[in-house]
């Protein structure tokens, strides 16, 4: 994260609301000395924000280390993000940079017992789809009981206890108003895919 405060001013239900909206995350474990575990992951964040409920593949290396015990966790949210050309400021004598949205969520990870998993899923799916309404959701009614057990048994149900929450908005917060806005034009202009707009119309708002 960032460390200069200007870039921390949102609140923690807004960070929470990112961090919700976006479902999406690295989870990082410690390892000791050893580089931190890593793993690519969809969750979901319980309303006050206290919870995060995801899964893993019974194989993967964090899973194993959680058969062990609880161990200190975060999960990194990405939100749009692009690099800033220093010709969009219109003033002399600035640098590149790259403007992001990032949330951290911090705290406690623990496996949970077996029983859970279908639930999880089930809830996890049925958030994601209705986003896709008017489509009919995708259930794990729609599975084989066969082929439903097998995958059930390849995955394990993880929680994360959240302790933290830290968010950083770098979107030129250090410019004057004028300075920034045309900084989000040349994002919009030049940037690549709706994230580029998303990160420009987030520019504009502060």
């Amino acid at each position: 994260m960032h460390p200069n405060p200007i870039y921390h001013s949102e609140t923690p239900g807004r960070n929470l609301a990112w961090a919700r909206e976006r479902g999406f995350g690295i989870l990082a474990v410690s390892a000791g000395d050893a580089a931190p575990m890593l793993a690519h992951v969809p969750f979901l964040l319980d309303e006050d924000g206290t919870e995060a409920h995801l899964h893993l593949v019974r194989s993967n290396p964090i899973a194993r280390a959680l058969a062990g015990g609880e161990l200190a966790a975060r999960i990194a949210v990405s939100g749009p993000d692009a690099y800033v050309s220093p010709d969009w400021y219109g003033v002399r004598d600035q640098v590149p940079t790259w403007n992001y949205i990032a949330v951290h969520l911090t705290g406690r990870l623990s496996l949970r017992p077996q029983e859970e998993m279908r639930a999880l899923l089930d809830a996890q799916s049925a958030h994601f789809e209705d986003r896709l309404l008017p489509k009919t959701p995708w259930t794990t009614a729609k599975m084989t009981p066969e082929s439903r057990d097998r995958m059930m048994r390849q995955i394990v149900p993880v929680r994360l206890i959240v302790e933290a929450v830290d968010g950083t908005w770098k979107m030129n917060q250090n410019k004057t108003d004028d300075v920034r806005l045309r900084a989000a034009d040349g994002i919009e202009a030049f940037g690549i895919g709706s994230e580029a707009r998303l990160l420009a119309a987030l520019m504009r708002s502060l």
